[in-house]
């Protein structure tokens, strides 16, 4: 007779190990380095090399990778974004107004957002997590688990069993782990889809971003180092499909319509990607010994940008519940501790999804009357500093309940 090995143990288990699963995980080992912190991702090992992507890092967020010291391998290739411009108009318009400007410093000195490639950022966490002693294991998923008084098994796709304190699920926007919690969810679809991808340009971008919001949707420009951009185009689903298969002429023709000339002529550079675009909202972050961060609690529009940052923030609250609850010498995995939790982050996290909602209902139309009101909304906010500056400080997330790695500060 075979017997199943022993399983192994430890604190926390962090099931998806991209961004916000690391992060957490790095966050959590640095404030308590005697709990046992293991990562496993169902992505093929290094795939994280390759990623052709780039993010916008807010300021809050940037502040707390920089006390886990991962910034500052990252800030010589980051791009600061100055200014952001904001127009409205469709894409045979000759002109485009500006309606909004906002200046890029939510203090002198500091930007309220970086552009950063993923690969960039990916490598830093990497090495960090290394460094702390943080096993991450690649190409191998959390399939199933169970919960008991003292601690839950968790299941591996190699076979293998963890037995841990606490689950942390990280494993993305359909998670499984999610569904089998028996967690509910709030979700629609747009009918739009995000096309990713990078461009290189003639003149340089000084650090400005743009978003044009267009009848189909969002256009953002992102400055990255170098006379380089990346872009995320928001069209209706199957004209992004369409799009995306499309050759590089008819793609770089309808690009350069909603690019403009202002940065000269482009090309695009790597690979094009489309990505399906709703809202998922979860009624629950957490049930004993589980707790939900990242996209596998919420995913939104990129209409606002905050997304990743949404996920950092999610990082930063656990990651302090976590130490905290710790050095009472209580139950990290207790229901009365995650609670704590879900009570954080619940309610920033259903503001942001109705607000990225509303925005998305509101710009991704050519309605003559809507345009004329939202229009002259953009222009009213442009003349209200104070508005203005509100509306930068949440932008960068330093506004409201802030946990303390978000402001700098060490668990």
């Amino acid at each position: 007779m075979v017997r199943n090995p022993a399983p192994q143990k430890c604190d926390i288990l962090v099931a998806g190990g991209a961004y916000v699963g690391l992060v957490t995980a790095i966050a959590i080992k640095t404030g308590a380095p005697h709990l046992s912190v293991v990562v496993v991702d169902g992505a093929p090992d290094g795939r994280w090399k390759n990623d052709p992507r780039a993010s916008a890092i807010a300021a809050a967020p940037a502040n707390m990778l920089n006390t886990l010291g991962c910034w500052q391998d990252v800030l010589p290739d980051a791009q600061p974004i100055t200014e952001m411009v904001i127009t409205d108009s469709r894409v045979s318009d000759p002109v485009r107004p500006v309606f909004l400007t906002f200046e890029g410093e939510v203090k002198p000195g500091e930007p309220f957002a970086h552009m950063v490639e993923n690969r960039v950022l990916n490598a830093s966490l990497h090495r960090k997590a290394e460094e702390l002693g943080i096993p991450f294991i690649p190409g191998v998923s959390a399939e199933r688990f169970a919960t008991h008084n003292e601690s839950i098994s968790v299941h591996l796709s190699n076979g293998k069993e963890y037995e841990a304190r606490l689950l942390l699920a990280a494993d993305g926007a359909r998670s499984r782990l999610r569904d089998q919690a028996g967690i509910k969810t709030v979700k629609w679809d747009y009918d739009q889809s995000g096309i990713v991808c990078t461009v290189s340009h003639e003149k340089p971008h000084g650090g400005r971003a743009d978003e044009h919001f267009l009848p189909s949707g969002p256009f953002a420009i992102l400055p990255l180092k170098g006379n380089r951009s990346s872009l995320v185009w928001t069209e209706r689903t199957a004209d992004a499909e369409r799009l995306v298969r499309s050759d590089d002429f008819v793609f770089e023709a309808e690009l350069e319509q909603r690019f403009g000339h202002r940065l000269g002529a482009i090309r695009v550079e790597g690979p094009r990607q489309a990505f399906p675009l709703g809202l998922t909202l979860v009624r629950e972050y957490v049930k004993p010994r589980f707790a939900l961060i990242g996209d596998a609690a919420h995913r939104m529009h990129p209409i606002a940008g905050q997304g990743l940052n949404l996920g950092f923030r999610d990082a930063a609250a656990i990651a302090e519940v976590i130490v905290e609850t710790d050095r009472l010498g209580l139950d990290i995995g207790s229901l009365a501790a995650l609670e704590r939790y879900q009570s954080w982050r619940r309610f920033d996290t259903v503001q942001m999804g109705v607000t990225t909602d509303i925005l998305t209902r509101l710009f991704s139309n050519d309605n003559a009357a809507i345009r004329t009101i939202r229009d002259f909304g953009l222009g009213l906010v442009d003349r209200m500093p104070r508005l203005k500056s509100y509306f930068i400080k949440q932008a960068a997330g330093i506004a409201g309940d802030t946990p303390k790695l978000l402001q700098g500060q060490a668990l």
